[in-house]
């Protein structure tokens, strides 16, 4: 299985005053650090190594997670040095601890998926970059992502347009040479390499059908809590 990066170096502003202290990572959700979760289901889908890329309250997400033996998995750290980066920028310094291809997803986020299954697509592409994509309708948030025929023809988080009914699952696979094209900008936006890509006819696509969970948000984090807590219920809790 590829590297994970998990971008977990944001300030957490929705959250306040529950994240002045705490990075969002860990903010404790079903009785757990919500990050416990992420990185126990990593686990489980066969990862074996991931890169935090970690800015905000850094020592704190850095002093609970250690080298990640205690959860099965191998942990490194890539840090934004201080510095706001944005979500391109902390990967482009992450990239020399996640070599050629990598999975890129957020700290704050729960992706019912396979990762399998998105890494065999990524590769079966031969893309440099896959997202994975949810049919929306702005129900969880506003569409992003024109899909056609299986095809990514546009990605704009900034200015959607009305053929725009899905949205990033928040879950995708890259190539390092991505950023090849943004060497010098210190400071990137993801959702800009997405839109460049996708202009280009160079991010592939996989449909996914189960919806994302993410504490972003305090409704975001009610709707976590409850979905985590039913997992570990059991299925007759969500009948």
């Amino acid at each position: 299985m590829l590297p994970v990066a998990i971008l977990a170096g944001g300030l957490a502003t929705r959250l306040r005053p529950l994240t002045e202290r705490i990075p969002k990572a860990l903010v404790e959700v079903a009785g757990r650090p919500f990050l416990f979760h992420l990185l126990g289901w990593l686990r489980d889908q066969g990862a074996g190594r991931v890169v935090l890329c970690v800015g905000h309250l850094e020592q704190e997400i850095r002093a609970a997670v250690g080298d990640g033996r205690s959860f099965g998995l191998s942990a490194d750290y890539s840090s934004d040095g201080g510095r706001l980066r944005g979500t391109g920028g902390a990967l482009k310094r992450a990239l020399p601890l996640l070599g050629q291809d990598f999975f890129v997803l957020y700290g704050d986020a729960y992706l019912p998926c396979s990762l399998e299954r998105i890494q065999a697509a990524y590769f079966a592409a031969r893309r440099p970059a896959l997202m994975a994509v949810l049919g929306n309708e702005n129900r969880w948030d506003r569409s992003n992502v024109w899909l056609a025929d299986g095809e990514i023809i546009e990605y704009d988080k900034r200015q959607p347009r009305p053929e725009m009914r899905h949205i990033d699952f928040g879950i995708s696979v890259l190539s390092a040479a991505v950023f090849d094209a943004y060497r010098s900008r210190t400071v990137l936006d993801l959702a800009e390499v997405w839109r460049d890509l996708s202009r280009a006819g160079q991010l592939a696509a996989l449909e996914v059908a189960e919806r994302f969970y993410e504490i972003g948000s305090p409704k975001g984090l009610e709707e976590t809590e409850a979905y985590l807590k039913a997992q570990r219920r059991g299925p007759e809790s969500r009948a």
